[in-house]
């Protein structure tokens, strides 16, 4: 679910570029390359956090690119026609690998339907993700637009979670209820889960044991709550909502909703305990602010906002403290970065960016070497 935006988000700026372009010979060039800053433009001038930066995918759109408990492999999705799929799938990956359209993978799910946040699991061996491949062997539909022509997400309620093996096998199922239930996070101590559901008639968020065990609801207001991630301590929860507040507008989220669909042009950043308590709002900067990250101190948040863009792009990564200030642009890109993750060691970041792809309609990956 979460990556679902990269595709529609994309479209608001990438109709009028060319079309996807095959690997350049500059680009195969850099398969094995690390570039470091100030020498390729990889890595923008002000971009002073990255001190190097390696681009590991190379067509196709790829995000959500999750690292093992040990850093030394990275769970992430992709519909890449190349690998012969046909809407997200999830792939695994070294985390000094790069991959090309001639170079794939392993899948890691099955292949059928739809998949979406895929998480390690502690002991290395497996991961979670969910998928719709219960309901449905093709792709579902993905509607762009509603009819005000405003971009609209699939909530679709074929989604579970499951735990695989690191050979594809499903070991367990870990929800089966009515309805949504996607969007899985691992806590840092490897104890709790967090993910989103419809369980409740609403979006709301809630937290399960490493098993499936003692599901609890952690939000209960109207209004989509999802993209979670607990801190590094595991602690408190920083997540994306989309909160509706005028009668107009909680109408048409129920309406949308009713119709297994959500509005994602306005998302603010909230964060709470893990038990639900103390929930505050953290911005409040207008547009879409999402994919938010602890920062590996647990005193800040790296998210994706468009808040400075007039026409729902460029998207760029920013740092803002606990308390609300001191905001910091992080990437300084004319298109479109996000999903940003910090390695366990908080030595290196993994985000999904439009840099760096001759004006065609890949989103890849990119590893970068973080420094504050």
């Amino acid at each position: 679910m979460k990556y679902i935006v990269v595709a529609l988000i994309a479209l608001t700026f990438l109709n009028c570029k060319n079309e996807s372009q095959t690997t350049s010979k500059e680009n195969k060039k850099q398969l094995t390359e690390t570039i470091e800053a100030g020498k390729d433009t990889l890595i923008y001038p002000e971009e002073k956090h990255f001190k190097a930066i390696r681009q590991v995918t190379f067509g196709g759109d790829n995000a959500e690119a999750y690292w093992s408990f040990d850093d030394k492999q990275l769970v992430f999705q992709s519909n890449n026609k190349a690998w012969n799929v046909g809407c997200d799938q999830m792939f695994l990956m070294n985390a000094n690998e790069t991959f090309t359209a001639s170079i794939a993978p392993p899948m890691l799910s099955t292949g059928k339907g739809r998949t979406t946040c895929a998480y390690f699991l502690p002991d290395n061996k497996h991961i979670i993700y969910a998928s719709t491949h219960l309901k449905q062997n093709e792709c579902p539909e993905t509607p762009i637009r509603n009819e005000n022509g405003k971009y609209i997400w699939p909530i679709y309620d074929s989604y579970d979670i499951f735990v695989a093996d690191l050979e594809g096998n499903i070991i367990k199922q870990l929800t089966n209820e009515i309805g949504y239930d996607a969007e899985p996070t691992v806590s840092p101590k490897g104890d709790k889960i967090v993910f989103t559901s419809t369980r409740s008639g609403d979006l709301e968020l809630y937290t399960m044991n490493i098993d499936g065990s003692d599901v609890k609801q952690i939000t209960n207001e109207l209004g989509y709550d999802g993209g979670a991630f607990f801190s590094p301590d595991g602690t408190k929860l920083i997540f994306r909502s989309s909160r509706p507040k005028t009668e107009q507008e909680i109408k048409e989220y129920k309406d949308l909703l009713a119709e297994g669909l959500v509005e994602p042009t306005e998302m603010e950043l909230y964060i709470c305990n893990a038990d639900g308590s103390d929930l505050r709002q953290l911005t409040d900067l207008g547009n879409a602010n999402w994919s938010p990250f602890f920062h590996p101190s647990g005193n800040k948040i790296l998210f994706s906002s468009n808040f400075e863009a007039e026409r729902g792009f460029p998207f760029n990564l920013y740092l803002i403290d606990l308390d609300g200030k001191n905001l910091e642009r992080v990437t300084h890109g004319e298109t479109f970065d996000a999903f940003p993750v910090f390695s366990n060691d908080g030595k290196h970041l993994a985000f999904s960016s439009n840099r760096h792809n001759g004006g065609g309609r890949d989103t890849n990956l990119f590893i970068a070497e973080w420094q504050d």
